[in-house]
């Protein structure tokens, strides 16, 4: 059964740093490309940031870039988002996602899901 399980959200402050994490689990990632994505009360689920497993290639938003750095652990099958400069719009339930290929900004191309951690930035 495959897993993924998201840590690391919680209420900071304008210009505060967080890591996000997502442990994945149940088979072999290693064809995957894993993503972010983010959504927030009312709005669409929209694509944050995405790296393929075997290359280490990565992609962005555009509203991310420059500040958010997304990277990935083989050993410990993890993949990581690093926050920095965050700001009151990031604010939003963020989503690991695992993807067997295709439109990396397209939530319809992932097939598993993690619950998500809530990222709260104050002004």
């Amino acid at each position: 059964q495959v897993q993924l399980v998201e840590s690391g959200g919680g209420l900071v402050q304008a210009g505060d740093s967080l890591r996000l994490s997502c442990a994945a689990s149940g088979r072999t990632f290693s064809s995957y490309v894993m993503a972010w994505f983010r959504q927030s009360p009312g709005n669409q689920r929209e694509f944050v940031a995405a790296v393929t497993w075997s290359g280490g290639i990565t992609n962005y938003a555009d509203s991310v870039k420059g500040r958010f750095t997304i990277s990935r652990d083989n050993a410990k099958i993890t993949v990581y988002l690093q926050m920095n400069s965050l700001k009151p719009e990031d604010t939003a339930v963020y989503y690991c996602a695992a993807s067997k290929g295709g439109y990396y900004w397209r939530p319809s191309n992932y097939d598993y899901w993690g619950q998500g951690t809530q990222v709260t930035v104050s002004s």
